[in-house]
């Protein structure tokens, strides 16, 4: 296989790996910030959803610009 042919699904795979760990460590974080403070839950849930909206939104960003 060349390199060439490789080179577009590399990134798209590692955008895709980062943002499934970015969404993973937010919530994550996010459950463990509730359970210590029940009562943010909505500042701390409005947060961490609007990263993980942003992590999403980058992995199909990449999907859609990276040439393949």
């Amino acid at each position: 296989m060349m390199l060439a042919e490789l080179s577009g699904n590399l990134p798209i795979g590692l955008v895709g790996m980062g943002a499934a760990l970015g969404v993973g460590i937010a919530a994550a974080k996010a459950s463990e910030a509730i359970g210590r403070n029940p009562g943010a839950f909505g500042k701390v849930f409005t947060t961490a959803l609007i990263g993980m909206a942003l992590a999403e939104g980058l992995a199909i960003l990449i999907y859609f610009v990276v040439p393949r």
